[in-house]
């Protein structure tokens, strides 16, 4: 079976940007919104999903995950809003 990977950005309740990766995403933002997520989102809650992007397997959304996490925050607000592609 091939699964498809799906990397995302939630916004937090105190406006900082979250980014995670899964093979489930609605039932891993259901864990974000429920506090029963990772550590960094049960201590900063989450107050919205702000991006998600498709990937056909892990190691491809893994990597894509750890690009994104080493961007600057204007980087990944001009992902968000469209201004900037993969």
């Amino acid at each position: 079976m091939d699964w498809k990977w799906y990397v995302y950005i939630l916004e937090c309740n105190d406006g900082s940007y979250y980014t995670g990766m899964t093979w489930r995403i609605s039932s891993r933002l259901d864990q974000h919104f429920l506090k029963n997520g990772c550590k960094y989102t049960r201590e900063h809650g989450v107050r919205r999903l702000l991006y998600v992007e498709e990937h056909s397997n892990h190691t491809e959304a893994r990597e894509r995950e750890r690009q994104i996490k080493g961007w600057t925050r204007m980087k990944k607000e001009k992902l968000i809003s469209g201004e900037w592609t993969m």
